[in-house]
């Protein structure tokens, strides 16, 4: 029987750790229901190997394109295999399985979201300590999703995140994803038009393996910067054209 939810890894160089990702997300129950996709950006390292080896489907990108491409090319897959709903975690090991579960009943819930967040900041989440130039990042980033939208989105750049068949069907379009910054962007641009965004507490643990994307203190802050420069331009552009599909829908 057809399977309606993908579980999308997106990995770089992650050989040591995606192992017991993927052991753990096929012992579990949600198998059952779920196909499980690897993204494998073009690593130098043995992920593609490793990943085959747990019996799971790898599209290997002949080079690395970077997080936002390996996501997108995850959103073509789910939308040309008509899969209704895709689940994206992180081949690092610091989402929880568990918080599969979670994220499935909410985008199957009758409020029907859009887009489905695995908050470390609800109650009821669990989380490691981080920095604190990524702790005043995501403060700032919340500010700028309340005060342009009204929504409280209280971890907007989590990786954990679900959606609906409509969502990733957008994504997949190439117009309609920003590959380089596909967070704080792709939450804004979603809600301008009118696209359904809920979280739910997640469960996290730290990276035990390997270097994170944003470790240290100067690729941070870097990111920061260039996230709240490229945002303003979102914020400009999809404020535009939701005024005018408002207007298109009235006329």
């Amino acid at each position: 029987m057809k399977k309606k939810i993908l579980i999308l890894i997106p990995a770089y160089n992650e050989e040591k750790n995606i192992v017991s990702v993927l052991t753990k997300l096929n012992q579990s129950k949600f198998i059952k229901y779920c196909d499980v996709l690897v993204i494998d950006d073009g690593s130098t390292d043995h992920t593609r190997e490793k990943a085959e080896e747990c019996h799971t489907k790898v599209i290997r990108q002949i080079f690395n394109m970077g997080y936002g491409a390996a996501l997108q090319t995850g959103y073509k897959y789910a939308e040309k295999k008509e899969y209704e709903f895709l689940i994206q975690m992180d081949a690092d090991g610091q989402h929880d399985i568990e918080n599969i579960e979670r994220i499935s009943e909410a985008l199957q819930s009758e409020r029907k979201p859009d887009i489905v967040i695995g908050s470390r900041y609800l109650n009821g989440s669990q989380s490691f300590k981080q920095s604190k130039i990524r702790l005043f990042a995501i403060w700032m980033f919340r500010k700028i999703i309340r005060i342009f939208t009204g929504d409280n989105i209280t971890d907007p750049t989590s990786g954990l995140q679900g959606l609906s068949r409509k969502a990733f069907s957008k994504y997949a379009q190439f117009q309609w994803f920003d590959i380089r910054y596909p967070d704080l962007n792709m939450i804004l641009q979603m809600i301008f038009l009118g696209y359904r965004v809920e979280e739910v507490p997640a469960i996290m643990h730290e990276r035990t393996e390997g270097e994170a994307m944003h470790s240290g203190i100067i690729r941070p802050m870097k990111y920061m910067i260039l996230m709240s420069l490229s945002s303003v331009n979102a914020i400009i552009r999809y404020r535009k054209l939701a005024r005018r599909i408002r207007q298109m829908n009235k006329e």
